[in-house]
């Protein structure tokens, strides 16, 4: 009991502490030009497609069938799908979001959503680490909160931006972590026990980060600024995404 509650603070803290960093990161930019947010998302987008083709996908694949894989894509996709229905409801349903920074504060908070499910599988990766060995489990951990920086801040900035309050923003970035430490919690239940729960919980979160890259991420930085800066921000987001994977 003890090794599980331990597994599942190291999980939280691991898990909050990038994005959490990443958040406080995005809110002290004080330059929101048109230009820098679209680098900014763009280069999130680049980041997020890195992490979908050279982790969460091979990963899944090493333990798992191309069929549960697809599946947990599908499900994955429709379940954003659903959540950015269900936020543009809201939007429209409200007039504090009627400004001109709806479309950035919605994005926001559909990236906050979306990271929020990619970090669950990310736990069960730290708390299986940990089953199978210390060493295992602390390299993960840390990786896993080094590529979160980043993500932190293409949470942070597009809801800064949209007129969200600097305390809300890093509420929302401390919780889309949290989930690293319920990841953690089943990983070091399941671990070797159930190794195609883990498989589908990774495609998962691929499939729903997928969905972000191509229906927020990219429309919402093409339209902030169309120049050379949007396709450098995603090129620099997908070096250094596949970077990250490689730690």
């Amino acid at each position: 009991m003890n090794d599980l509650l331990k597994t599942t603070l190291l999980g939280l803290f691991f898990g909050t502490f990038g994005t959490t960093l990443g958040g406080i990161i995005g809110i002290s930019v004080k330059k929101t030009s048109n230009k820098f947010l679209s680098f900014i998302l763009s280069f999130a987008s680049g980041l997020m497609m890195a992490i979908i083709c050279f982790d969460l996908i091979p990963e899944a694949l090493e333990i798992s069938n191309i069929a549960n894989i697809f599946i947990g894509l599908i499900i994955g996709i429709i379940a954003m799908i659903f959540c950015d229905v269900f936020v543009e409801s809201k939007f429209q349903n409200s007039t504090k979001f009627k400004n001109n920074h709806n479309s950035l504060l919605k994005t926001g908070i559909i990236v906050s959503i979306g990271l929020a499910i990619h970090n669950f599988p990310e736990g069960l990766a730290i708390g299986s680490g940990f089953e199978s060995s210390i060493k295992l489990g602390l390299s993960l951990a840390i990786a896993i909160a080094l590529h979160d920086v980043p993500e932190g801040i293409s949470m942070a900035v597009p809801m800064k931006s949209g007129g969200m309050k600097t305390s809300k923003v890093i509420y929302y970035v401390i919780l889309s972590g949290i989930t690293t430490g319920i990841g953690a919690f089943f990983g070091a239940i399941i671990g070797s026990i159930s190794q195609e729960v883990i498989a589908m919980c990774l495609s998962f979160a691929a499939g729903a980060m997928l969905y972000i890259v191509s229906g927020e991420l990219l429309p919402e930085s093409n339209k902030l600024y169309q120049g050379r800066m949007t396709a450098i921000g995603n090129m620099i987001g997908l070096i250094i995404g596949i970077i990250a994977t490689m730690i």
